[in-house]
């Protein structure tokens, strides 16, 4: 088990969980998400190879239409 923070939340998912897995699991859709991990941006294409580890803090947001 693998107990991080996501977007200043406990979060608890299986060892080796992806950054894919966790916007997954915040998320509905990725479309117009960022991902950053301990204040690293983590391109989406990077997303399904780089795993979250016990202490990380992952930020995710998304994109907001309007002005």
């Amino acid at each position: 088990m693998t107990a991080a923070t996501v977007n200043g939340a406990p979060w608890q998912g299986p060892h080796g969980a992806t950054v894919a897995q966790v916007v997954d699991s915040w998320c509905p859709s990725p479309k117009g998400v960022a991902v950053a991990i301990n204040g690293e941006v983590v391109p989406a294409s990077r997303w399904s190879a780089t795993t979250v580890t016990d202490g990380d803090r992952v930020e995710i947001v998304t994109a907001a239409a309007g002005g």
